[in-house]
């Protein structure tokens, strides 16, 4: 069962709304969308509650204007995650962003702090080189076979879909827009976040070394901890079961240790 947020432009989609003692807040990669993270809330529940972030023009939004901007998106999701419909229930909550919405991740939990509310209890940063790692970004500016041809080689995307034009049409506009908000992103400087955070990424990715992973132990003022699987970008489609496990191993420590209050809101 998926309910939306019909308060906050359904920016929160909830995979599974039983009462579980512990909510992660997942942000999809660029061309992404909600849905990607469905598997996580049959693996993790019933201890974890599963919410997705959709950004729009996707999905069940579709019809709302993409968002080229990581400061507009990261915006966004704070409302949402901040009001009525978002996760003020008194449930701690972690972040897992992938790719892209680690780095929307990452400034969610930003905003939270600058705006003195508690933020998550763990950040989970996959697949992308920390904040401070930047590398200049063109994939946005390609035409449509070169843009076709770098997510084929970054995985991710069934290549039957990329096959069909009229599919192709409708997903290609999404995933440029994409490209576009982070690679024109920069981190401005700030003091770093006061939550463990564990970078994950596949040994063969090519938008992120192990050394640029490693780099995120500079944004945290607590504990940091690489995990390193083998694959490449999309190293997750190949490992869920390993890290759904990693995620439950986490949170559940957090929980046993009663650090979960750090994240009320």
């Amino acid at each position: 069962m998926v309910n939306s947020s019909t308060e906050n432009g359904h920016w929160i989609q909830r995979f599974n709304a039983e009462d579980a003692g512990m909510q992660l807040v997942c942000f999809p990669h660029a061309g992404g969308s909600a849905t990607y993270f469905f598997p996580f809330s049959t693996a993790l529940r019933p201890d974890v509650a599963v919410r997705a972030v959709q950004y729009p023009g996707r999905q069940d939004r579709r019809r709302e204007p993409l968002v080229d901007s990581i400061t507009e998106l990261a915006d966004g999701v704070f409302t949402a995650l901040a009001g009525p419909e978002g996760i003020g229930d008194g449930t701690p909550f972690a972040f897992f962003g992938h790719s892209m919405g680690a780095v929307v991740a990452f400034e969610v939990a930003r905003r939270l702090r600058r705006a003195g509310r508690p933020g998550p209890v763990w950040m989970f940063a996959s697949g992308r080189r920390a904040p401070t790692c930047h590398r200049p970004g063109i994939v946005h500016r390609l035409d449509d076979p070169g843009l076709v041809a770098e997510l084929v080689r970054v995985g991710g995307t069934d290549p039957r879909f990329l096959a069909d034009p009229e599919l192709v049409a409708t997903f290609l506009p999404v995933a440029r827009n994409d490209y576009r908000a982070v690679e024109n992103h920069r981190c401005e400087p700030g003091e770093p976040l006061d939550c463990p955070i564990t970078a994950v990424v596949g040994e063969d990715d090519p938008q992120t070394t192990v050394e640029e992973a490693l780099a995120w132990a500079e944004q945290t003022t607590t504990s940091f901890d690489l995990k390193v699987f083998p694959g490449g970008h999309f190293y997750l489609d190949s490992h869920r079961d390993a890290v759904t496990s990693l995620i439950a191993e986490t949170l559940g420590r957090v929980a046993r240790a009663g650090l979960s209050t750090r994240g009320l809101l």
